[in-house]
This record gives structure tokens, sequence and C-alpha cells, in this order.
């Protein structure tokens, strides 16, 4: 399919390593192990510096991993800020929820699957 064409490049652009600065972080949020609803993706314009610019994308429905169009709008952001490192998660590295916007605590009351678990490795800590 054509637009497979964005979710590779994406991936492509990862698997480079650090090659300079700025670079694009993308880390995947989902409410299990299973499926990502959220992409957020940051980008770093030199070394020791915060995040300058910062975008999330999310899904109802589906994993938003596997969403070309999702992945086009995430190589344009990227490339509009003159990218030229990729960090990408591989895996899910916690709830799409976020603690003191959408909800106070220590665990989201929305993502069961995550209370106690440590959002890195998904493994229980507690």
């Amino acid at each position: 399919m054509l637009e497979d064409r964005f979710l590779k490049r994406l991936r492509k652009k990862s698997r480079k390593g650090l090659r300079g600065w700025p670079i694009a972080t993308i880390a995947f949020y989902g409410p299990d192990l299973s499926r990502a609803t959220k992409a957020a993706v940051g980008i770093v314009p030199s070394e020791d510096a915060e995040v300058k610019e910062l975008r999330a994308w999310k899904v109802d429905r589906g994993d938003i991993r596997a969403d070309p169009a999702i992945a086009k709008e995430i190589l344009d952001f990227i490339e509009t800020h003159g990218t030229v490192s990729v960090a990408m998660t591989d895996q899910i590295i916690g709830c799409p929820h976020q603690e003191g916007i959408d909800y106070e605590g220590e665990w989201c009351p929305v993502c069961e699957f995550w209370r106690g678990r440590d959002r890195f490795t998904g493994q229980r800590v507690h």
C-alpha cells in the first residue's frame, strides 16, 4: 500500500541513531501493552536542552503505530522543525492520560492495567 511508505520512513529514520541536532523524540502510550492510542513527539534543539516543541496525536480505535495518516503527520512535524535525528520507543511506555491534567493522584482511574506497574517495563512494582 502506498501510504505504508510513511510508516517505513519513520521507522528508518529512527534506526539511523543519533546523527545530530535537533532530535525528535517519539513515545507511544496506551491503556495496556498491546495497543498504543497516543503518540507524543518532542523536538529537542540541542544537547542538554529541554523539549522546544511538543505535539501529541490520539486515536479512539486501533493502534496509532499502524496508522499511516498519523505517521505522515509526524513526519511532516519533524521535518518542519529540521530534525536531524529521531529517537523512537519500540514499546508502549505508559498510560495515555496525563497526571495533573487528565487525573489527580498516583494512578490513572481509567487505565486500570497501569495501576502498580512500571511505565517503562510494564512489570508490577507494587
